[in-house]
């Protein structure tokens, strides 16, 4: 450890303390975030403070995967489904599984304790360094540990995202049984029930805005409630504008007010010139 530490110089020194403060704290921030979005940002931080590191302790491949698959592509993936699906606070308190947070907490402390005790074993006395571990290559040296010393491992992992990857198809496709109905078919099925025929309103109509979660309004200034997603109802995100539209109304007619009064005011009659004398004609010759 002391021949480690003696290694390294000030400038890495500085770099591990700083990165490795924003990387432990983006680590919690992942756990103790309430929303998700911002836990998945939180955890693409600390990715790329991880990859940071790896390009600095020269595995350059590695480095490059962080980014550009675990950061850049699964990561991403992961934020993006979660802003798609609205995933908020109060969805994340029922559990869909009953006794779930135990097993999470157990399976945690259980990771952790395996953690710990790898790096209480680990032996750090003979430091072969960069240079004779980046004898032939970064990325030669990698794919020779990968297949001749580690093929075993690195098989059981393919073999297992493999089968995560089939599974979550196998889960999320659904075999249709019948034939799914026409455009015909569901239109007369929407009459025959009563629901609404016609395409709903757009939101925003009447409202002076044109966003998903403003209501539109009738002609007397009330929100219409067919002019926004259920969902969004549901969640309580729908913004009431209908205070402004009725201040903004009463404005309206009493502008409509004063200038009807003004144009029905009886006007004073004008002043009447005298007219001039017309010109007597002239005697034909």
């Amino acid at each position: 450890m002391n021949s480690l530490a003696a290694a390294a110089s000030t400038g890495e020194a500085v770099q591990f303390w700083i990165l490795g403060t924003v990387a432990v704290t983006g680590a919690l921030c992942t756990i103790l975030m309430k929303r998700a979005v911002h836990s998945a940002l939180s955890l693409a931080g600390t990715m790329i403070v991880l990859a940071v590191f790896y390009l600095a302790n020269g595995a350059y491949f590695l480095g490059v995967v962080q980014v550009v698959v675990y950061t850049g592509a699964i990561m991403m993936l992961f934020l993006f489904v979660v802003m798609l699906v609205g995933v908020t606070a109060a969805d994340s308190l029922k559990e869909t599984l009953k006794g779930q947070r135990w097993l999470a907490a157990g399976l945690g402390i259980g990771f952790g304790i395996l953690l710990i005790a790898g790096i209480g074993n680990a032996s750090l006395k003979e430091f072969n360094g960069l240079g004779e571990a980046n004898a032939g290559g970064n990325v030669q040296g990698l794919a020779a540990l990968i297949f001749t010393k580690y093929v075993f491992a690195f098989e059981i992992t393919g073999a297992l995202l493999i089968t995560a990857a089939v599974g979550a198809m196998v889960l999320t496709h659904r075999e249709r049984t019948e034939r799914p109905a026409s455009q015909r078919e569901q239109s007369q099925a929407r009459v025959r029930a009563g629901k609404q025929v016609p395409p709903l309103p757009a939101p925003g109509v009447y409202a002076r805005h044109n966003a998903v979660d403003i209501p539109g309004l009738l002609p007397d200034g009330s929100p219409s409630e067919l002019t926004v997603n259920p969902t969004l109802r549901g969640r309580g995100q729908i913004r009431d504008v209908s205070g402004e539209a009725l201040a903004e109304l009463k404005a309206l007619e009493q502008r409509s007010t004063e200038w009807l009064g003004r144009e029905t005011e009886p006007k004073p009659p004008a002043a009447q010139s005298p007219t001039p004398a017309e010109p007597k004609e002239e005697a034909s010759k």
